[in-house]
């Protein structure tokens, strides 16, 4: 298991930036894909306390529920470049 966890929503383009800066960086991640319907996404709300994607968390970072996919890549480049 990897210590960055990425909640996703497939064809969501801003979780697709997310993933492009993770694969860029060649960092190790798992992926878990959360439910079209918002009101179904209670393990990213948990997280996060939001349903929207991307979220991300960073157990070697202590990074729990990262939402906003610009603050992301910008927190991915700081941390990993």
């Amino acid at each position: 298991m990897a210590d960055i966890t990425m909640y996703d929503l497939p064809g969501c383009p801003f979780c697709a930036k997310v993933r492009t800066k993770l694969d860029d960086l060649e960092l190790e991640y798992d992926v878990i894909e959360v439910p079209r319907s918002h009101g179904e996404r209670t393990e990213v709300e948990k997280v996060s306390g939001q349903t929207g994607v991307p979220v991300i968390t960073d157990e070697s970072q202590g990074v729990e529920g990262m939402p906003e996919s610009d603050d992301i890549v910008e927190y991915l480049e700081e941390t990993y470049a």
